[in-house]
């Protein structure tokens, strides 16, 4: 599908590119350097189309792995159990789960919830379930904003977490998203790693330092 999408773009490309230069009567080399300039014009146009859609789905990807929770917890099952996180110092040393993720354990105003850690989402978001849990407060029929995910757009409401934990980690006034749509999910997103002195993967495990 993707090919013959851009085997289209090229075509048409070609085509606006070739009317346009047949009404103007220019020499054989200002005909070749306007149609070069065309070309790259496209190119980088398609370019910038493909880089948009993988990034679309990178900020979204978490969404199918909450579906998938979302089917677990109304199976009854129990999720997987997690590797267990350390703390070195003031950082905490998240080891790769089997499915290939980063999750942890922490608390959201005391109340505990688990977390994928994702540096592809923007923001926070928590399941509808996990803030009732830790008694967020925010209006269901309030506009909310609307998410790009993996799933398609989803409606989410705003709130505001005092206090979130993940091992001697914490940060205060925390911006959230909270939804049904989300499933059973909990996400640590780009607003609250933004706030790290730094974050990232050491020897296949993610290190989180205040």
């Amino acid at each position: 599908m993707e090919q013959s999408a851009s085997v289209i773009w090229y075509l048409l490309a070609i085509v606006l590119v070739g009317s346009a230069l047949i009404g103007r009567q220019l020499p054989m080399g200002g005909l070749l350097r306007m149609a070069l300039l065309w070309v790259a014009i496209f190119a980088g146009l398609l370019g910038l189309f493909k880089l948009a859609q993988g990034q679309g789905y990178l900020t979204g990807r978490w969404a199918e792995q909450g579906a998938e929770q979302g089917e677990v917890a109304a199976s009854g099952d129990e999720p997987a159990p997690l590797p267990k996180a350390s703390a070195q110092g003031a950082s905490l040393r998240i080891p790769l789960a089997a499915d290939g993720h980063y999750w942890v354990e922490g608390t959201i105003n005391g109340s505990p919830a688990r977390f994928l850690i994702d540096s592809g989402a923007t923001f926070t978001a928590l399941s509808d379930s996990t803030a009732r849990a830790a008694g967020l407060n925010y209006d269901v029929g309030a506009p909310g904003v609307i998410m790009n995910t993996a799933n398609g757009k989803v409606e989410a409401r705003q709130s505001n977490i005092a206090r979130l934990s993940v091992g001697p980690i914490s940060v205060s006034d925390l911006p959230v998203v909270v939804s049904p749509a989300f499933g059973e999910m909990n996400v640590i997103g780009m607003n609250m790693l933004s706030r790290l002195k730094s974050w990232g993967v050491q020897d296949g495990a993610m290190v989180l330092t205040p």
